[in-house]
């Protein structure tokens, strides 16, 4: 009795490995969006985080530097706090190809000079 339940179990569990193989289905279109969408608020909330963090140190700093006066040590300069703004959601796809796409590549071109841009061949 003992060996029965040990091989049918041993069988099923092979049957169970067998669908954790399995490939998943490609995303649609609509969660696409929505994870390009949720890592670009917690790319944004990771930021807001930091500026939070810098606040807090530089106020701890100042008054550590407050009241250490007579050590005569100098303060190193840091650079300030970077505030990101509010958030910014991620422009509406306009097709699934364009929907995981990041928002930084839209925004390379608007960064290059204007002569660069103006001596680039125009494709029709």
């Amino acid at each position: 009795m003992h060996k029965a339940f040990v091989m049918i179990t041993s069988a099923a569990a092979f049957v169970l490995a067998g669908s954790a193989w399995a490939k998943l289905p490609a995303p649609t279109p609509e969660k696409a969006a929505a994870a390009a969408e949720a890592k670009n608020k917690a790319a944004w909330t990771d930021k807001v985080a930091a500026y939070k963090l810098c606040q807090a140190q530089d106020k701890v700093a100042g008054k550590y530097l407050k009241s250490d006066k007579g050590s005569g040590k100098k303060p190193t300069e840091t650079p300030a706090c970077a505030d990101p703004g509010p958030y910014v959601p991620l422009p509406p796809a306009a097709d699934a190809g364009t929907a995981a796409a990041p928002a930084a590549p839209a925004a390379a071109p608007a960064a290059a000079p204007a002569s660069a841009q103006a001596a680039a061949p125009v494709k029709k």
